[in-house]
């Protein structure tokens, strides 16, 4: 369960690694969020991000994907630099990887299917309308949606169903890499084992790479190869579920350890027996 180390981070990197975050530091006005942060992702894991809120885990999320500008450090994705990065570069990038927020953040006034398409407009604007229907209909049933919802707004969804809907558009593109931000958040236990294992099976038919921001243990348990704990402003840690249960830090100690987590734990060891 070894820390990250930024420097032989950045020198396991081309291939292996499809982000490498270095030094990172983010704030905003006096307030520091993360301070000297270092995270590698290995390319085809489901890496699960944790720690307590306000530790930064959207935050970090969002300046990978170069939604929040980094005070000090370095960002690659796929090997290139996304700090600063010109338009051109950036752009070539953000059409690999694709990104659902906390709660869908779809477009009101437009269609399922239509959310779908904007990317596909943005980054295909020649394709013909027929074929960019095609694809965002094919998009909403990958997600587990039923072909009819390509034509309801998000109004006329369930809380479970605009998160598929959010996931359909972040497929639109084929993406290699894909950034969820608590997608089980709200939803039902049901439903959130459900996503659970739609997000293993994509992760596993299409190749992804998913970085998983989520405080759900059961989560963690069923679909993760890898978790990376956020405290005191960095990476603390990053380990399977076996490693990190038996860390001695007192806020990784009571999540895996405390009531909640040896529920979950026991959950799993249950399932894996009747398996």
């Amino acid at each position: 369960m070894p820390e990250q180390n930024a420097p032989d981070a950045h020198k396991r990197f081309r291939g292996e690694h499809p982000i490498v975050v270095e030094g990172l530091k983010t704030a905003f006005g006096e307030h520091v969020v993360h301070d000297n942060l270092s995270l590698t992702v290995n390319r085809g894991e489901i890496l699960g991000v944790v720690g307590g809120s306000g530790s930064g885990k959207s935050v970090l999320m969002r300046a990978i994907i170069g939604l929040q500008a980094a005070a000090e450090g370095e960002i690659e994705v796929f090997g290139r630099s996304i700090v600063n990065a010109e338009p051109d570069t950036y752009l070539g990038v953000r059409s690999r990887w694709g990104v659902l927020f906390q709660g869908g953040a779809l477009f009101s006034t437009l269609t399922v299917g239509e959310n779908v398409e904007v990317p596909l407009k943005q980054f295909y604007p020649d394709i013909e309308d027929e074929l960019r229907h095609d694809i965002a209909r094919y998009k909403v049933m990958l997600s587990g949606l039923p072909e009819d919802a390509v034509s309801k707004f998000p109004a006329e969804l369930s809380g479970g169903m605009k998160k598929r809907a959010g996931l359909a558009r972040a497929l639109a593109l084929d993406p290699e890499l894909l950034f969820l931000d608590e997608p089980t958040a709200g939803l039902d236990p049901i439903g959130a084992a459900k996503f659970d294992r739609l997000t293993k099976e994509l992760q596993e038919t299409l190749g992804l790479t998913v970085f998983l921001i989520t405080h759900d243990l059961d989560t963690l348990y069923e679909i993760c190869d890898r978790v990376a704990v956020i405290a005191d402003k960095r990476i603390i840690a990053v380990g399977t579920i076996p490693e990190l249960i038996e860390s001695k830090h007192p806020w990784i100690d009571e999540y895996f350890n405390g009531p909640r987590g040896r529920a979950a734990r026991a959950s799993k060891q249950r399932a894996d027996g009747a398996a």
